[in-house]
């Protein structure tokens, strides 16, 4: 009986693809953020953003998602965590899509639900070239530690417009804000790590009917 010889041909191809490793420096007015993102590493995390909530949280995404991920940040903290919080979502959008490329191979869909005590959290996101965020996260208290819990939807909110995703978070149960935002980061970081994943039946092709996105 012959074999095919096409599962090694699309193995070869996918060790092929190159490097999805990201570097991106922002500096304002305001901030001075760097990021490096690996899409393919083992979870390893170094976050310095001057705000502990939010490193506590890019740990979730580099730890779930299986990205190697370093953040440094220093903002104006005097004024309040906005800026800082914000322009680390923009740059690590940026590198997410710099890493990503045109998109050739990968998955392009990621989905996960996440339990985190009595919270439940629903991600879905697609890497179409198409922004778009629909936040349904209802986080009862203002404040988790000094994090001010309004700044979550303007990380995703800066995060979806530099990476070109769209992404929908849904809470579908929850009472205490700190897992409610901590189970969405965990979710999120399922969903980005299933979505960027390999697609061995794809190969290099791009995954979309109009070959290009």
């Amino acid at each position: 009986m012959q074999t095919s010889d096409r599962p090694r041909e699309l193995s070869v191809q996918l060790d092929q693809l190159p490097a999805r490793i990201a570097t991106v420096s922002r500096k304002t007015g305001e901030t001075d953020v760097q990021v490096t993102l690996n899409l393919d590493g083992t979870g390893h995390c170094l976050a310095q953003t001057g705000i502990p909530f939010l490193d506590h949280m890019l740990h979730q995404v580099a730890s779930h998602g299986l990205v190697d991920l370093e953040v440094r940040a220093v903002g104006d903290y005097a004024i309040d965590d906005h800026h800082t919080n914000e322009d680390v979502g923009i740059t690590l959008g940026m590198a997410l899509h710099q890493a990503l490329g045109d998109r050739k191979g990968i998955v392009r869909f990621g989905h996960f639900i996440a339990p985190l005590d009595e919270a439940l959290i629903q991600v879905a996101l697609d890497f179409s070239g198409r922004p778009h965020l629909t936040y349904g996260l209802e986080i009862p208290t203002q404040r988790v530690g000094t994090y001010d819990t309004q700044l979550v939807r303007e990380f995703f909110v800066a995060l979806v417009n530099h990476s070109q995703m769209t992404l929908h978070l849904r809470q579908l149960d929850g009472v205490n804000s700190h897992h409610i935002i901590e189970a969405t980061f965990k979710a999120f970081a399922r969903s980005l790590r299933m979505a960027t994943e390999a697609d061995h039946r794809r190969a290099q092709s791009i995954p979309s009917s109009k070959g290009v996105i």
